[in-house]
């Protein structure tokens, strides 16, 4: 059916199901884009002719319901459209009713949260549970998990979406201007307060108060909170008057809550009062093929930004990739992926790129998968000279990795340069 036929049938037929061929590059999904606009109500399955995250993620912002490769067979169609005819009744009925927020299209863009894998699933599947209660929120994870954007999803998918979303960070603020912080003061209150001014707690008044780092606040103004809980009343610093909010309250922590507790940085009376429903961010590592999926989307767009283009992920830089325990999560991999695009030469992502901030552990593991690793007999009886114990070294470093001089440096922790210029004096020497 020519594109014209299409976007007419779409607004006069209201069919149930489209399948759209969709170009793999930039602006591809300008098909799905039209079919929306169209008038489009029922599922829209984009088909690609070849694998592409980029041109996938493109494609379900852009409003699909699904991406499918070629062939299309008539069984996965039937199978997607199974799978998300719940997404798309409640999709629907939201587009009647706009007092209530837009559900999530596909599990591959979630308020933000890009990822397919089971932890992710489930994570999603929780959020839109938790979010419609107005208990409070307890998030947990490691540093650079998301937790920040596990708030605003937990705030876009609520109730009080329409409401304002209001973060504090608790660790970047000063101890002594924590209370101001949240709960506002009025001018001449302390010095430096030269006019009123409300805090987070009324900012969010009607909406949600994300408080990150909950245990680095002090335990004084932890009991303060504690009754702002309780009354949801709120007393600016030198004021003598309470005022009344209604304000959800989001928190978050990077370290285990019950050992902030027993070590006694976190109220055990709060902590209960906060800890109604915990949503657990998973980890980068634990979350398989989704470290591809950001790695793309992350590298699609930094390219963008610096106006370069996109590095390709080859099978040994994909394979670093997987490897990696990546200690600082989405924040670790967001980081590397900009790196690689302002520093790559070529059209592919380069190993020593790919290894940059590895600890040993993975440097080693990524060593033992690429070749037998046979270890030089140690001459223990001899002492040598400190410059031949270096050759030596560099020379073990560099057959481990076969040969591979970029990841010979990075678990010697030295620049390929000093390699590179080492070896060639010991030619010429």
């Amino acid at each position: 059916m020519m594109e014209a036929e299409a976007l007419e049938s779409a607004y006069a037929l209201a069919p149930h199901c489209v399948s759209a061929v969709v170009a793999v590059g930039p602006g591809g999904e300008s098909a799905v884009t039209r079919l929306r606009s169209a008038g489009l109500k029922g599922a829209l399955i984009a088909t690609l002719g070849q694998g592409s995250v980029a041109s996938a993620v493109a494609c379900m912002r852009a409003g699909a319901d699904d991406v499918v490769l070629k062939p299309l067979r008539a069984e996965d169609v039937v199978e997607r459209l199974l799978q998300g005819e719940p997404a798309r009744v409640e999709r629907r009925r939201s587009s009647r009713e706009n007092d209530r927020p837009a559900p999530a299209t596909s599990t591959t863009d979630f308020c933000g949260f890009l990822g397919r894998s089971p932890p992710m699933r489930g994570l999603y599947e929780r959020i839109q549970r938790v979010a419609a209660s107005a208990a409070p929120v307890f998030v947990t994870g490691e540093s650079g998990t998301g937790k920040d954007l596990c708030a605003q999803a937990v705030h876009a998918r609520s109730p009080r979406h329409a409401g304002p979303f209001v973060a504090l960070n608790c660790s970047a603020i000063p101890r002594e201007l924590m209370e101001s912080e949240v709960f506002g003061h009025v001018r001449g209150a302390f010095t430096g307060a030269i006019a009123d001014r409300a805090g987070a707690a009324e900012a969010a008044d009607g909406g949600t108060l994300f408080l990150d780092e909950i245990g680095e606040m002090d335990l004084a103004l932890q009991a303060k909170l504690l009754r702002f809980l309780q009354d949801g009343k709120v007393r600016r610093v030198g004021e003598g008057r309470e005022r009344q909010v209604d304000v959800r309250i989001v928190c978050a922590t990077n370290r285990d809550p019950v050992e902030e507790v027993r070590a006694g940085r976190l109220r055990e009376d709060l902590f209960y009062r906060l800890h109604v429903l915990e949503l657990s961010m998973p980890p980068l590592r634990e979350r398989g093929d989704d470290v591809m999926l950001l790695a793309e989307t992350f590298l699609a767009r930094f390219a963008g930004e610096e106006h370069r283009p996109m590095p390709r992920i080859g099978p040994d830089a994909a394979r670093v990739l997987q490897i990696r325990s990546w200690r600082g999560n989405v924040r670790e991999l967001q980081n590397l992926m900009r790196r690689i695009v302002v520093l790559a030469d070529g059209p592919n992502v380069p190993i020593h790129l790919a290894l940059e901030g590895a600890g040993a552990d993975e440097i080693a593991r990524f060593g033992s998968n690429a070749v037998n690793v046979v270890p030089l007999p140690v001459e223990a009886a001899s002492v040598e000279p400190l410059a031949l114990t270096e050759r030596r070294a560099i020379e073990r470093a560099i057959a481990t990795f076969g040969g591979n001089v970029a990841a010979a440096a990075a678990a010697l922790e030295l620049s390929p340069s000093t390699l590179y210029r080492k070896r060639l004096a010991w030619q010429c020497a």
